[in-house]
Formats: C-alpha cells, sequence, structure tokens
C-alpha cells in the first residue's frame, strides 16, 4: 500500500527562497544582509510534499529529483493558504483513477460513496438507515456547529462565527486565522496522498466545480478532529497562521495522518479490494479491449503466419 507515502509523514512549507540541486542532494538557500548565505539541504525522501509560497524559486534538477521521489510539489500563496497549482510523476498507475473515474460518472456509485464520506465523519453505526444525503448534509452542519459553540465554551472566547474572506484577511480573530492556515496544510497533506495514488483531484463525489474537489472531500472527514480543535487552541496565540502550521506539522507522525488517508480514499473508492498497487517500474502500459477490459502493451498482436 504505497509505502513510500505511508513513510514520509511531514510537510515543509518554503517563501523567499531559492530551491536547487547541487552534487549532494536538493538545498534551499536563503540570502541576508545580517547572515549572509545561508544553505538547508532538503530531505526530499521524508517529505510527501512542499508548499512553495511568495517568493520562491525552484531549478529543473531540483524539480526532476523531487519527482523522482514522488514528493509532491504545491505552488500557494502567503503562509500557504491557497493552492494555484501541484506537481505529479509521470510514473503513476492510472489503477485508482480509472476507478475514481467509474465511480464518479456513476450516479449510484457517486451518491454510495458521498454518503459513505459522510458517514465517515459520524462514526460506524450513528447514521439512521435510509437516511438521504441532504438530511447528512443538515446533520453534518449541525455537528459543526455544535462542535464550535463547545470548542468556545471551553476556551472561554465567546461566540464564533466561521469566516473566511481572503479580501480581509488581517482582521480576522485568531481562531479563524489558524483554521484557514491549519486547512490548509491539510489541504496539502490530502493532495499530496491523492496524487500519490495517481487520482485526480478535481472529481470530488461531494464537491463538485473546482480543480480541488476530492481534496475537499477527503479533507472534511478529518476537520472535526484535526484543524479545529487545534486552532481554538490558538485562541490567544499571537502569530495564529504560524503556530497552526507549526503544529499541524509537529503532530503529523502522532496522527499516522498519510497512512490513514490513503487507506480511507482507498476504502471508499473500492471497499475490501486489493490495496497492492503497480509496480510503475516493471509496470507497461495496456491496451483497452471491450471485452476483458484490458491487454498487454508492449506486443505485437499482428496474427501469425
Amino acid at each position: 500500500m504505497l509505502p513510500r507515502i505511508a513513510d514520509s509523514l511531514s510537510f515543509l512549507y518554503l517563501d523567499i527562497v531559492r530551491v536547487l540541486q547541487d552534487d549532494t542532494g536538493v538545498l534551499a538557500e536563503v540570502s541576508s544582509e545580517l547572515h549572509g548565505r545561508q544553505t538547508v539541504y532538503l530531505p526530499t525522501a521524508a517529505l510527501s510534499c512542499v508548499l512553495l509560497g511568495p517568493g520562491t524559486s525552484i531549478t529543473a534538477p531540483a524539480m526532476a529529483t523531487l519527482a523522482r521521489h514522488g514528493t509532491t510539489v504545491l505552488i500557494t500563496g502567503s503562509g500557504g493558504v491557497r493552492c494555484y497549482a501541484a506537481t505529479q510523476p509521470a510514473s503513476l498507475s492510472t489503477t485508482w483513477l480509472e476507478r475514481q473515474a467509474r465511480s464518479w460518472a456513476d450516479d449510484t456509485h457517486r451518491l454510495r460513496i458521498a454518503t459513505a464520506m459522510y458517514e465517515k465523519r459520524f462514526g460506524a453505526g450513528t447514521v439512521p438507515p435510509g437516511t438521504t444525503l441532504q438530511q447528512l448534509r443538515g446533520m453534518e452542519g449541525q455537528r459543526v456547529k455544535a462542535q464550535y459553540k463547545i470548542l468556545a465554551q471551553q476556551h472561554r472566547i465567546g461566540r464564533f462565527r466561521r469566516a473566511y474572506d481572503p479580501a480581509q484577511w488581517d482582521l480576522q480573530d485568531p481562531v479563524n486565522l489558524a483554521l484557514s492556515s491549519a486547512n490548509t496544510c491539510l489541504y496539502g497533506i490530502v493532495h499530496a496522498a491523492v496524487h500519490s495514488l495517481g487520482m485526480s483531484p478535481a472529481l470530488g463525489f461531494v464537491h463538485q466545480g473546482n480543480q480541488q474537489a476530492l481534496v475537499y472531500d477527503v479533507a472534511d472527514l478529518y476537520k472535526a478532529e484535526l484543524t479545529i480543535p487545534l486552532a481554538f487552541s490558538l485562541h490567544s496565540s499571537p502569530n495564529p497562521e504560524a503556530q497552526a502550521r507549526r503544529s499541524f506539522r509537529d503532530d503529523l507522525r502522532l496522527f499516522r495522518l498519510l497512512p490513514r488517508i490513503v487507506h480511507d480514499i482507498q476504502d471508499l473508492l473500492d471497499p475490501g479490494s486489493d490495496r497492492e498497487a503497480p509496480d510503475p517500474e516493471e509496470e507497461l502500459v495496456d491496451l483497452w479491449d471491450p471485452v476483458t477490459g484490458a491487454v498487454p502493451g508492449g506486443i505485437n498482436h499482428a496474427a501469425d503466419g
């Protein structure tokens, strides 16, 4: 089950640096009047994703090394807020992408997966049989409002209202700033997991109409457990955005989040299926066949004689 992505449990946010490759590896280089030029080598094989913020440049050899290690590179806004683009290694199998596309295009399968996503948030056995998708949306809304109320009371911060307005970013309260920052980091981790499976982040089952629809779907499974409590705990932080990123990153190994995300996605798409992904180093491109589904590629199919 994708041992590399399961072992790579962290992310790295960079801004105002130059990322390049030398004879030793990939490094980040920063220059300042006070300290001069400083370099830090990046543990690329141990990173699930690298978030490149404003003021960052990266060389082609460095990008090639990150791609070989299967590290997702995200181009983000300041502080990791918003994801503008992402890379995906070309060697990935399409096994899970094909399962995703078939389920997304079939309304019956899509409804099953969307319903299962909501049910995962509530816990096994807590959703009455026959509950409609509309009812599940309402139940989820009430659950989140109740969690906000309980956490606000615990931290004695008064009434809390979730707000996300990039145009008035600096005017938002610390909890909203921390929550937006932590959610963006969560999106980066989910994005890395989705890409590690070779899937499309654009084909969501609950969300739609956005290039990160599936990312939002999967991230919503974990917000109530991870990012929302973290954000409320930072209500008095002088720098809630940076603290949220550091705290979320430091807790990733404790959460064992990446292998959990990979398992949850696979379980939603194909419950009980074989979890072994084809080895991209050995796999040849197959040919589609309407009867068998696929026939081997890389061979001559002309009849003998």
